[in-house]
């Protein structure tokens, strides 16, 4: 709860329905954990293209009206939490751009780690650059080709990228999806249950929400071009080994979701249950983090037999603008998003069970008040993933290196629940991880905890980090 991790972006396409930007409107509100800042639609109706992107959320960007000015039987959407580029609608997308033969739209979920170096390259080549966002770098590599076919276009570009990407494109009657050859980030394709339209989107709860069926994954590497004769499969980019993101199970889906063909519901149902095999706890009752916390806060409960209870209740009502207290009122924030329910804790030996702690700070506070007027007994921190020692550069945005609290603390366990006043502390093993996490045998990234980073990327994105730490350690 309150992570300093955020959520990278989420993607919609809509193909074949005569509300296909209200079907994308519809989308982005379930993808909406996925990205907070700002959100797009663009869409189409054979001859033009139609545009909205604000700043904002889904309810505040769109209106009927505005609806009402986007028409077509397709569309794309976006919603953006910024992992590269900055927090201006400039960086907001979907990106729309003119090409050799072509009208274009994209959309972008994931990290170019070799945007810098290709931006270089295209602005000495002329291009003139209208974001910082790596997107955009995507939509100046198409428009330098002067090839007549789309997929050449799309497919030449896409092989000149290192990082991870699923991308969505639109024209005036083609939708397309794209996906990285490791399979970072997700996106999956589904079909409307009342016509013969398709949709993707990165997570299945989109489908759900618009009644489409879930068909199956964009596999890594593929690109799918969708138009009237329905979706055509192509591999443009050399097969790889499967890298996704195994952090998407652990926190940033929806639990309703299936994401990499899995059950997030179950994976989190299974790490806690794992988690308590590893790390055990005498105590009385176990109390989930919210919401983070709660789906394995489940698991451990059913494990260890020990009953769970809600003791910490979260304030749903509070958004995303909460004004940070004065130093000397800011041990108030935590309680206005969280509250401990005094009658289930008192005198109590808690498991408090979180999926990750990333500075430590909130965790540290969350305990304070556990422990306030006397509360609990004994408090005992059990997490559901492993220490996160490394920053991800593949779409999503982490704190340095230097700001998590394992390595601000020596790696030291004991320094850490010493740090976040906890009787004891636990987290589950990689091992433990990979085993509650995979089971189709597909191969996950797990380099923000075990530092294995499966693409090379320029050491100017670590020293650019650096710079912003050291920015943000000069304003305090």
């Amino acid at each position: 709860m309150f992570k300093h991790w955020r959520e990278e972006c989420g993607v919609v396409g809509i193909y074949g329905h005569p509300e296909a930007s209200n079907l994308a409107y519809l989308s982005l509100y379930a993808l909406q954990h996925r990205g907070q800042e700002s959100a797009g639609i663009v869409s189409a109706d054979g001859k033009r293209m139609y545009s909205h992107r604000e700043m904002g959320l889904v309810q505040d960007v769109f209106t009927e009206d505005i609806l009402n000015k986007l028409p077509g039987h397709l569309a794309i959407g976006h919603v953006r939490y910024s992992t590269t580029g900055s927090s201006l609608l400039k960086n907001a997308q979907p990106f729309a751009m003119e090409t050799h033969r072509h009208r274009l739209a994209l959309a972008h979920n994931g990290n170019i780690v070799n945007a810098g170096q290709l931006r270089e390259q295209l602005e000495e080549s002329g291009a003139i650059f209208q974001s910082s966002s790596d997107t955009e770098v995507v939509a100046h590599l198409i428009a330098a080709s002067h090839s007549d076919d789309l997929l050449e276009k799309i497919s030449l570009a896409l092989k000149q990228l290192a990082g991870s990407f699923s991308l969505v494109f639109l024209n005036e009657n083609k939708l397309v999806a794209a996906r990285d050859p490791w399979g970072f980030r997700p996106l999956v394709l589904g079909r409307f249950k009342d016509r013969d339209g398709f949709m993707v989107a990165s997570e299945t709860c989109a489908l759900d929400l618009v009644q489409a069926v879930y068909l199956r994954e964009v596999e890594p590497g593929e690109v799918i071009i969708i138009d009237q004769n329905g979706p055509s499969s192509h591999h443009p980019l050399p097969a790889r080994e499967r890298k996704s993101c195994i952090f998407e199970h652990i926190y940033f889906a929806r639990p309703d979701s299936l994401v990499f063909g899995q059950s997030v519901y179950n994976s989190r149902i299974r790490l806690g249950e794992q988690l308590a095999r590893e790390q055990p706890a005498n105590a009385d009752i176990v109390v989930a983090v919210p919401d983070s916390g709660r789906i394995a806060a489940y698991g451990y409960s059913r494990q260890s037999g020990i009953p769970l209870e809600e003791g910490l209740i979260r304030n749903h009502y509070v958004g995303r603008t909460f004004i940070e207290p004065m130093h000397s009122i800011r041990h108030f924030g935590v309680k206005v998003k969280l509250n401990a329910v005094q009658s289930v804790l008192k005198g109590k030996r808690v498991v408090v069970v979180d999926d990750s702690i990333v500075r430590g700070t909130t965790c540290r506070k969350i305990i304070t008040m556990i422990r306030e007027l006397g509360l609990a007994r004994e408090v005992h921190m059990r997490v559901s993933s492993p220490p996160t020692a490394f920053s991800c550069f593949y779409g999503i945005d982490t704190p340095t290196n230097q700001e998590l609290v394992y390595n601000a603390e020596q790696k030291s366990i004991e320094a850490i629940r010493n740090f976040i006043n906890a009787d004891s502390l636990g987290y589950i093993s990689i091992p433990g991880l990979h085993k509650a996490v995979n089971q189709n045998g597909g191969g996950f990234c797990d380099a923000c905890f075990s530092g294995d980073y499966p693409v090379p990327f320029p050491e100017s994105i670590r020293e650019k980090q650096m710079e912003l730490f050291l920015m943000e350690v000069a304003k305090k």
